[in-house]
Parts: structure tokens; C-alpha cells; sequence
């Protein structure tokens, strides 16, 4: 018998939706039933913990817990303030003992503790961002857009795209504290944006928001250090309209990586070569929606789901590598302001 899951949608509340969506998913048809929705306040970005057992989601009180009944069904545990706005981004280290909160609107990066029974503690660090962007309107300030932890976890990057800029602060699990360690510092006016290692912990890949492009970084884990090996652009050679390099995935075995770009409306694939780590371009098109701001890679490491925030879609891809291109599957699945989802295996 096929594997069943459930996926968690997290959508903006500004207007008919509620909070939560839980789907179940076909893996075989990559089809989406709409099973029960769980109402919050502007669940704009989901992660579920390593071991799959809770879910944490941003809301306008700062953050949630949830426990994940048998069925995928949620359990609220808790909310915690995080002494600042909203955030945007959260990461969880892999013992499920702090839950890291990035924030866009105040620059703000936050440390809280999670509890045995996976609902979230008190702040343990925070640090406010200072000074001013190099250019005026979106990067004037400073925006914690993504923060992460290095593979071996020494260290939490804080990608800030207002100061064009990774801050790398060293990481106590004891105490959950942080201490400033270096400073990544991108091209001027690029937007650096979302972040993702490699699963061998040896390459990062970052997208640039403002200049439309990825990064990709060899990764020395003694030294904090990163080495910029190549920029790759995220949109076609012809298109002369705004665009904004959004989201990035990367495939379970590193070959292949997949950004979102928001006004061109398209996903990039990209081949990782995998001796020389040279990211190739397979296909850049279009995701039938508009401002793809995630997207999820299914266990089959084939099809691909991206959430349309502004067409209140998600729509459905197979991805055929040989041939450099993908074709949409299925309709597109309704779904109002969705940005964020998350996907589980039930037992």
C-alpha cells in the first residue's frame, strides 16, 4: 500500500482563511483533500520538529505549539511571545530543544526554549539587528528574512536582507545562548533571502532577492567559513520585468535544487553536477499562480507542490530531469493566501 500524509498549509488571515489547512495527500496522484482546518491568526510560516511528532507555526502572538494526533489532526499546546513582531522564518535544532525565530519586519532574531512535552518555553537570546540598508524603500533597515543552523549546529546564521548580510553567531545548547562569531557579507543591494545546506553539510545555497540569482558556498564546519563558488541567475535569459528570487529547496540526495521566483511567477531547477558541484540549469517555468512563496519536494524526489500566496493556489508539478522541463499534475487546489507548507508521514 502507498504511504499516507497529511500536509499543513499556513495562510495569511486577512481574509477567508482561518488559519491551518490539513490536507490528505495521494503521493500517487498528487492530490489534495481538504480534511480540517485549525484556526490561528496569520500562520505564515509552519515547521514541523525532526521527529515529526509537533508543529510549530508564527502567529500574531509570536508562536505556537502543536501536538500531531495519529490521524495529522493538531492539538494546540501553546503559545509564547517573542518580545517582537510577528516572525517570518523558524528553525528547529535536531534534538527538538530550541525553536529559532527570524524576523522581517523588526530585524529581530530569537531563541526560545522547547519543553519536553514540545510546547515552547521562554526566550533564552534575542538579539535586535542594527543599521541601515544600502539602498532606500524595501532594504533601508534591517530584515531577518531566514535563520538556520550550520549541520553540525555550532553555529545559527541570522540572513538578513536589509543589510545584504549572514551574521554567524556561535550557539550554547546549554543555555540556548548566542555569541556573535563573523559576518557573511553578500554583493551590495543583492537581498539575500532564504538559505539551505547541502545534506552532506558541505555546500550552502542562498537566494538573492533583489538581483534575481543563488549563491552557492563551500562550507568549512571548523571555521565558520564560507566560499563563494558560483552565482547562477533564477530567471530566463529573455525576461526584462520585476522579479524577486524567492524560496529554495534542495532534493534529499543534493542533485537537484529549486528556487521560486515571485513576478516572473516560475521555478528553477538546477542540476548539481556531482563531481565538479557546478549548478547547471535545467528549466525555468511557469507554476500557474502568482508569488509561488514556497514550495515542497515530495518524498518521491519527482513532484513538487507550490503555494501561490496572491492566486490562493497550490498547484502541482512532475519534475522529468531527462528532459529539462516540468508538467503541471492535476488542477490547481484552492486555497486562500496560502505561504507556507509542511509534510508529513503518518505512522
Amino acid at each position: 500500500m502507498p504511504d499516507k500524509y497529511v500536509a499543513y498549509v499556513g495562510s495569511y488571515t486577512r481574509g477567508d482563511s482561518k488559519g491551518i489547512s490539513i490536507f490528505d495527500v495521494h503521493e500517487r496522484s498528487i492530490t489534495f483533500e481538504l480534511k480540517d482546518v485549525f484556526g490561528i491568526h496569520n500562520p505564515s510560516f509552519l515547521k514541523l520538529s525532526h521527529d515529526q511528532k509537533y508543529l510549530y507555526s508564527t502567529c500574531d502572538e509570536g508562536v505556537a505549539a502543536f501536538k500531531i494526533l495519529k490521524d495529522g489532526s493538531l492539538v494546540l499546546l501553546n503559545k509564547a511571545p517573542v518580545n517582537g513582531l510577528r516572525p517570518c522564518y523558524l528553525s528547529i535544532d535536531t534534538k527538538n530543544e530550541f525553536l529559532v525565530c527570524g524576523g522581517y519586519h523588526d530585524g529581530k532574531l530569537t531563541v526560545l526554549r522547547i519543553d519536553e512535552d514540545g510546547s515552547i518555553g521562554g526566550v533564552t537570546d534575542e538579539v535586535f539587528m542594527k543599521g541601515l540598508g544600502s539602498i532606500a524603500g524595501r532594504n533601508y533597515r534591517c530584515h531577518v528574512n531566514c535563520a538556520l543552523f550550520t549541520p553540525d549546529e555550532k553555529y545559527l546564521l541570522a540572513v538578513d536582507l536589509g543589510m545584504d548580510q549572514v551574521k554567524i553567531y556561535h550557539f550554547d545548547h546549554k543555555t540556548g545562548g548566542i555569541k556573535l562569531h563573523d559576518i557573511l557579507r553578500c554583493e551590495l543591494e543583492s537581498g539575500p533571502k532564504h538559505m539551505v545546506f547541502s545534506h552532506d553539510g558541505k555546500y550552502a545555497y542562498m537566494t538573492h532577492e533583489n538581483k534575481n540569482y543563488i549563491s552557492q558556498y563551500a562550507y568549512n564546519p571548523k571555521t565558520a567559513e564560507f566560499t563563494k563558488l558560483q552565482v547562477i541567475s533564477t530567471l530566463p535569459e529573455k525576461y526584462d520585468g520585476y522579479s524577486s528570487a524567492i524560496t529554495l529547496k534542495i532534493s534529499d540526495d543534493d542533485r537537484y535544487l529549486f528556487a521560486t521566483n515571485s513576478g516572473n511567477n516560475s521555478v528553477a531547477v538546477y542540476h548539481i553536477q556531482q563531481d565538479t558541484k557546478a549548478m547547471e540549469c535545467l528549466c525555468i517555468l511557469p507554476i500557474s499562480g502568482d508569488y509561488p512563496r514556497d514550495i515542497l519536494l515530495m518524498p518521491d524526489g519527482k513532484n513538487i507542490v507550490c503555494t501561490n500566496q496572491e492566486s490562493d493556489t497550490l498547484t502541482c508539478f512532475t519534475a522529468h530531469y531527462d528532459k529539462r522541463y516540468i508538467v503541471m499534475n492535476g488542477k490547481p487546489v484552492d486555497i486562500y493566501s496560502p505561504t507556507s507548507i509542511q509534510l508529513k508521514k503518518l505512522d
